[in-house]
């Protein structure tokens, strides 16, 4: 069994960790471990079909043409106003700062391929972002597109102490007369300011090889008595072995626990509700293995300072052995059970009768719907963001994206209460897999590509995002009197994601409606982490013989950069507060009523707090020189639509300082380019001095009228039942967010469509019926046609996985299939 199989899913993320960027070419994430069976070994290659070129120029994916009678269903083409100066770098860049780096003797780097535990290889090679000043420059005015560097990640193990090292590269395109690297800092706050943070992975291959296997072959007759099987790294092990994250760093120690868990001998990925509630736990501090010592057992709450005392009690005649959790049809994602009524047939479906009522710039990766635009970035640590995001030119939002995905969990063992998850350390990028047509997404959607790199070659994820225009199942606006109804559909447009990072699936959706509002949301889906049930009834519920649903946390920290009117904006607090009035006019009798408290966030010492009680308070954007005909403040509202949550968890043991950002709902801060980011994502490798501690972002700066920053959480508090069984769903294990105009519009801008409805009526009959000019006859389209309903099913075999291009040597013209795993 290679190493890949023997870790958790979030420590088999990590191993591979690989990289990402949007539709074009990003440099690697090496493994340390030995390369996993799916990294090429020979020059496998196949021949691209149309569409799979066109998938690697970037264009964008539908259902073909010959397909759509009635209509072409793809994004309309057109132009961005600016080149998108967040997109990533392009395949010549990437190489040329590759190639770069390779020539530089005092970096002593070597290739993946050829690289063990004691040499350095660039971890990740993508483009730096730009500074926001010099980039509304660009694109509000005149000035020159912000000049373009590589921001990269070296992981140097050729030492005692190994470390990721951030730098710059650039100016792009290269230029040997004016090219440097030098030290990434600024946008760090960790003291030592010299862009570095120490990796506690350079030894994960000897973890296993030197460490892991031997001590679970050292108890072996006791695995094989207790689970009739043995975990020894060998690829008929029927036990795993696998632990905390981050792992305990207490007092200059590096401390784990590991923990063995069932193996399923089937297709199914359902090892993470499979413990079988035994611990063991060493001291790995240092890379000599011969220094590293085994510090105990626990089985059944009781703790063993040996694996002699644990040998010695477990042969006892009064060692209770408690049963193990297996696999069976209960772990199966497949159909199970009885078919509900009329089930088999057809369900409804929407189509695009007219075709993407979209437009989109492929090349820039620029969205246009009604009177929405913005641009797409993405990045290996967060995947998609939206950039410039405007409303009739106006724009609302600079930057809106996620920061960190937090899964904090607890238990009364070592594993549940030692692992707390920040997802951004294995990337959401690399793991936006293809989507599927029809399920993740509706058949007439428009696709587009993400890319990610590991080992010198580039993988392509064909068709792993999606954008597509809906209709939902209720009305934006209704109303009806006794001589007439008027109704309004509500049509809005989503560009979604998909990243499955280790056990979960995190689909996130990003919507833009007709009055002007938009949202953000995330639902998850996935096997759940779970504990072995033996004396944790206070962290979770009994779901199956041996199986306790695992209590945990999941905070998701979204970046929202508003600009209201202009850069200068402030928060507005609005309270509905319970009062007791005295009226001239009520006779002199009090009376119990509630009225509006208004106020400021004044300074980022206010600028950390939590939703009010009784969803009382409203928060509200706002641009203090910028007023409607009314007098009242021009904003936008933010209100979770569900499951708004912070972490439960006060000063975490597990994340020290490296969680901070999860303390609170909301947190607002001034902005600034040296506070880019919430988050490092090897924030974990140090986490009592982690390169980014959020908290020092709040040093009592004024927020009135200032380039503010609002730092948003979602979250949900999962406490797993057996509705759970086999997967979480995404009805509940949902979170979401919503910006809402506020006096920002005269009116109801949804009252510009013409899809709605006026129709009158009197003595029992309708007299009028009006449309507003919309099209409602086919005849209205351009020529005639006959809808065409295709069963989605048979687009499913268009499957295609990843495309790679080698880029180190760059080779463009040579590229093959071959995908990833988990």
């Amino acid at each position: 069994m290679g190493i890949l199989d023997t870790l958790s899913p979030r420590a088999i993320v990590a191993s591979a960790l690989v990289l990402s960027s949007f539709a074009y070419d990003v440099a690697a994430r090496p493994s340390p471990e030995p390369k996993a069976d799916w990294v090429r070994k020979g020059p496998a290659r196949k021949k691209m079909s149309n569409h799979i070129k066109r998938a690697m120029e970037g264009k964008s994916h539908s259902r073909r043409a010959e397909d759509a009678p009635c209509a072409e269903v793809l994004a309309k083409t057109i132009t961005a106003p600016k080149p998108n100066i967040w997109g990533q770098l392009t395949g010549e860049e990437i190489s040329s700062v590759v190639e770069y780096l390779f020539g530089r003797p005092e970096l002593n780097l070597t290739i993946t391929d050829d690289a063990g535990p004691w040499d350095n290889t660039i971890q990740l090679v993508e483009a730096m972002w730009p500074n926001k000043t010099d980039a509304l420059a660009f694109i509000d005015g005149d000035a020159p597109a912000p000049t373009k560097y590589a921001h990269v990640i070296l992981n140097n193990r050729a030492t005692e102490n190994p470390n990721y090292a951030d730098i710059l590269v650039g100016p792009l395109p290269l230029d040997n007369a004016t090219v440097s690297w030098e030290p990434l800092t600024f946008p760090y706050n960790k003291p030592s300011g010299d862009g570095k943070v120490r990796n506690l992975g350079a030894d994960d291959d000897l973890v296993y090889e030197e460490w892991i296997w031997k001590i679970s072959a050292s108890i072996a007759d006791i695995t094989l008595d207790l689970w009739n099987g043995t975990a020894l790294g060998l690829e008929n092990d029927t036990l795993d072995v696998w632990g905390i994250d981050p792992l305990w760093q207490d007092d200059g120690r590096v401390i784990r626990w590991d923990g063995f868990w069932f193996i399923p001998d089937d297709v199914y990925d359902a090892e993470t509700l499979l413990p079988l509630g035994l611990y063991f736990m060493s001291d790995v501090t240092g890379r000599d293995p011969s220094k590293w010592s085994l510090e105990g057992w626990l089985y059944n709450g009781t703790f063993y300072a040996t694996t002699e005392e644990f040998r010695e009690a477990y042969w006892s005649s009064c060692f209770t052995k408690n049963g193990p959790n297996l696999p069976g049809a209960w772990s199966s994602t497949d159909h199970n059970g009885e078919v509900p009524p009329l089930d088999y047939d057809y369900p409804p479906t929407i189509v695009a009768p007219a075709g993407a009522r979209y437009s989109v710039d492929h090349q820039e990766k620029y969205v246009e719907w009604m009177d929405f635009s913005f641009y797409i970035g993405f990045t290996r640590d967060t995947g998609m963001a939206l950039y410039d995001i405007r409303y009739k030119g106006q724009r609302i939002l600079y930057e809106l994206g996620l920061q960190e995905a937090l899964a904090h969990y607890a238990g009364n063992d070592p594993l549940n209460s030692g692992i707390s998850y920040l997802d951004t350390f294995y990337g959401f990028g690399p793991y936006a897999f293809e989507l599927v047509q029809g399920y993740d997404c509706p058949s007439h959607a428009t696709y587009l590509n993400s890319s990610f790199y590991i080992s010198e070659t580039t993988h392509t994820h064909i068709n792993s995002i999606c954008m597509f225009e809906y209709i939902s199942d209720y009305p934006v606006q209704r109303h009806t009197t006794n001589r007439y109804t008027s109704v309004t559909k509500n049509t809005y447009f989503v560009i979604r994601y998909v990243s499955t990072v280790g056990n979960y699936d995190y689909a996130f959706s990003y919507s833009f409606f007709l009055d002007g509002s938009i949202s953000v949301e995330v639902r998850a889906s996935g096997y759940i982490q779970s504990a072995y049930f033996a004396g944790n009834e206070n962290y979770g519920f009994k779901i199956h013989d041996n199986l306790s649903g695992s209590m945990h946390d999941h905070v998701l920290n979204f970046k929202a950069d508003f600009d209201i009117l202009g850069t200068n904006n402030s928060v507005e607090l609005m309270t509905m507060a319970p009062t007791t009035v005295t009226y001239p006019w009520a006779k002199g009798k009090p009376r119990n009523t509630m009225h509006l408290e208004r106020s400021f966030v004044e300074t980022e010492d206010e600028g950390r707090f939590n939703w009010a009680p009784n969803s009382a308070t409203q928060v509200i954007v706002v641009n203090e020189d910028e007023r409607n005909k009314h007098g009242e403040f021009r904003g936008y509202r933010i209100l979770p639509s569900t499951g708004a949550a912070h972490l439960t968890v006060k000063d975490s043991t597990n994340l020290a300082n490296a969680g901070r950002f999860a303390e609170y709902d909301i947190q607002i801060s001034k902005r600034k380019d040296t506070e880019y980011k919430a988050v490092h994502p090897f924030n974990s490798q140090d986490v009592h001095d982690p390169p980014i501690d959020f908290s020092k972002f709040f040093d009592g700066e004024s927020l009135r009228q200032e380039d503010i920053v609002l730092w948003l959480n979602l979250g949900m508090h999962h406490v797993p039942h057996t509705g759970d069984l086999p997967n979480t769903v995404m009805t509940t294990a949902h979170a979401g967010i919503q910006f809402m105009p506020s006096n920002y519009f005269e009116g109801d801008e949804s009252r510009k469509t013409v899809h709605q409805v006026r129709i009158n009526y009197e003595d029992g009959k309708a007299s009028e019926v009006e449309t507003f000019g919309q099209k409602t006859k086919i005849e209205d389209y351009k020529g005639t046609c006959k809808l065409n309903f295709e069963p989605v099913e048979a687009d499913l075999w268009g499957y295609t996985g990843d495309i790679v291009v080698r880029k180190f040597p760059y080779d463009p013209n040579n590229p093959w299939f071959q995908t990833g795993s988990i």
